[in-house]
């Protein structure tokens, strides 16, 4: 069986930045130890794998380790795909039946709009081992039922982040987001997945789910740009609208290429 892939570039419109995800389109699916096997080989952040179905697109996103329930820039690069190719009008929505519900995506212009749901965070009790692994002192600590989400005084706090990964990776979590305001855009993020696989996320559309409505309340907005300070870095426009959360970005096609199974 061949087996076509392509590399997506996603919340960025310049090749070798924002955060690269796999995609892979099937006419029939495929089984989930080929798509683990698959996403491992790939060794990216998340594999996407869809195929059609009635009303849109069966959708699963797998990292090197595991697969998750909830994926922001594979969703992204899926959609940016469905249009690349032709699979989709350029006027048309995409729409993907997931393990978090049904998600859309609309082009505007040269973004992409994705309607994922709000994944509000509230304060909580932390383990010691959290913030020593970032070594921070935190403005807040709070969590949704995916990450942990952790406030801190400055962007410059954000820059300067070393964590010490063997140690988060102990924190029975998803994931961990330490945010802040910013002088350029209304607030800015990194994002840790030690636990599945990935170190750090380069633009992470799902812990958005989370730092929107927490900025948004904060900051008294519905509309609001972030930033994702990791080395590669993204932009991300976003839309508090009850409770979804719409976030748009730009994708730009890296690679095509066939794999042998």
């Amino acid at each position: 069986m061949t087996l076509i892939i392509y590399v997506v570039d996603a919340f960025t419109d310049k090749v070798f930045n924002g955060n690269p995800a796999a995609v892979c389109l099937t006419a029939e699916p495929l089984d989930e130890e080929l798509m683990q096997r698959i996403a491992s080989e790939m060794n990216l952040s998340e594999t996407a794998f869809m195929f059609p179905q009635q009303g849109g697109y069966s959708l699963r996103w797998f990292t090197p380790s595991s697969e998750v329930d909830l994926c922001g820039h594979a969703t992204l690069a899926s959609a940016h795909m469905l249009w690349e190719t032709g699979m989709l009008l350029q006027n048309q929505q995409a729409s993907f039946f997931t393990k978090s519900g049904l998600l859309t995506a609309i082009k505007l212009d040269a973004w992409i709009q994705l309607n994922f749901p709000a994944e509000p965070v509230n304060e909580c009790e932390y383990p010691s081992e959290l913030i020593g692994a970032l070594n921070i002192d935190p403005l807040f600590v709070g969590r949704n039922r995916f990450d942990y989400f952790i406030e801190v005084e400055s962007e410059d706090i954000i820059k300067r982040l070393s964590p010490n990964f063997s140690l988060l990776q102990t924190i029975p979590t998803r994931g961990i987001n330490v945010t802040s305001r910013s002088k350029d855009f209304d607030f800015v993020s990194r994002c840790f997945f030690p636990a599945v696989g990935v170190n750090e996320d380069p633009v992470t559309g799902s812990s958005h789910c989370g730092l929107a409505p927490y900025w948004g309340k904060k900051l008294n907005k519905t509309d609001m740009y972030a930033y994702q300070a990791s080395a590669r870095g993204g932009i991300l426009k976003i839309s508090l609208h009850e409770n979804r959360v719409l976030m748009s970005g730009q994708a730009v096609t890296v690679m095509k290429s066939e794999l042998f199974v």
